[in-house]
């Protein structure tokens, strides 16, 4: 016998998504870890996601939890889940910047929200940060608006422009925007030796070196980054390491294991030159930095929108690494990242203060659409 769950796949950004309503899922909160899971289809051993829809990659294993807010700060609750592929396990630690720009869509289109044209602002709580997010998504006769102008690295088709304004983002997991109190830290990393690093905590929690700390120029591409596993495993070792020593896991092998999606980890360069995945020339005058990030043990093939944001901010604090390597805002106060796919785009706001730094705000823009709706099925014994 079979189940069956009201479901919604959409895309987000660069990422796809499954959506599912809070009402329709149980309350139990393991119970419902294992219906997504199962739905998914995962664990699977062959990494495939065969049997569910899953899309076998991290960027299309992605869950997304919708409620109404009882807050009248809030229009709806929005909680974020990375399925794990190989294993039996849903990463809530941190969110997804990318499917987070489809989440005002999917509340509009559900009947969440109070529609108002020709732009409605959802005031999104995500619950895995504690955040404030913004969604001001173009609206057309009372649903939100695909068809549009806008184009996103990565993605073959534009879009209706989404807005995205993240409120507040700083210490989004650790609860500081400098985890370690430092801008730069340098650390004994057993097996590989000296590392320098910043970690900034904003929407969500990232550990930046620079590129050449792993013998790298930046400007590698998935399929040269991926097929050399001894990278992978110095990128995991570096980010499990000194996520155990900032509160992820007891161990680095714990962090690695049941930590998968956070903290991320990223490599970092100078602009430079390159030819994206696309086959289209990235010029060093169009971005401020290169950049490169791991997503659940391999190289992103765009960028994660959180990572961006938190590259961005970093950027904005004089002394991280990130900061030693960018030009800083090219245009309207836009951070421009070259990424494996082109290039993105972030205006960070960020303030010094008595005590520090603090991240105001940051501005992002993505496209979204409502891809199936309909029943997924799941078998009864799972």
């Amino acid at each position: 016998m079979q189940k069956k769950i009201r479901a919604v796949i959409m895309r987000g950004g660069t990422s796809k998504g499954v959506f599912f309503r809070e009402q329709d899922l149980p309350q139990d909160k393991e119970l419902r870890d294992r219906i997504i899971t199962r739905i998914f289809g995962s664990p699977d051993p062959y990494g495939r996601q065969i049997d569910g829809l899953g899309g076998a990659t991290s960027t299309t294993s992605k869950v997304a939890i919708i409620g109404k807010s009882d807050s009248p700060e809030y229009d709806v609750n929005y909680t974020f889940g990375q399925v794990a592929i190989k294993k039996r396990l849903i990463d809530y630690r941190g969110n997804c910047g990318n499917l987070s720009s489809a989440v005002g869509p999917f509340a509009i289109d559900e009947g969440m929200v109070e529609v108002s044209e020709p732009i409605t602002r959802v005031r999104i709580f995500n619950t895995n940060t504690k955040k404030l997010i913004v969604a001001n998504v173009p609206v057309e006769n009372g649903k939100a608006k695909v068809e549009g102008d806008y184009y996103i690295s990565g993605i073959p088709f534009p879009g209706a422009k989404i807005a995205l304004e993240f409120y507040e983002p700083g210490g989004a997991v650790t609860g500081k925007l400098l985890p370690t109190g430092n801008v730069v830290d340098t650390l004994e990393i057993p097996g590989i030796g000296e590392v320098e690093f910043s970690f900034v905590d904003a929407s969500n929690p990232v550990i930046f070196i620079e590129a050449r700390t792993i013998g790298l120029e930046g400007t590698e591409l998935p399929p040269e980054v991926d097929s050399r596993p001894e990278i992978l495993e110095m990128l995991d070792r570096i980010r499990s390491f000194i996520g155990a020593l900032y509160g992820f896991g007891s161990t680095p092998e714990e962090v690695s294991k049941n930590s998968p999606a956070v903290p991320k980890i990223a490599f970092v360069s100078p602009p430079t030159d390159y030819i994206s995945t696309s086959g289209k020339k990235i010029s060093k005058d169009e971005i401020s930095l290169t950049a490169r990030i791991i997503s659940m043990g391999k190289l992103h093939a765009a960028y994660a929108l959180t990572g961006a944001i938190c590259t961005a901010i970093a950027s904005s604090i004089p002394g991280t690494i990130v900061n030693r390597v960018s030009r800083g805002p090219i245009k309207n106060g836009e951070v421009i990242i070259g990424h494996p796919a082109g290039v993105m785009e972030v205006v960070p706001f960020v303030k010094q203060t008595e005590t520090g730094f603090f991240a105001e705000k940051a501005i992002a823009f993505r496209t979204a659409r409502r891809i199936m709706e309909g029943f997924v099925y799941y078998p009864e014994a799972f």
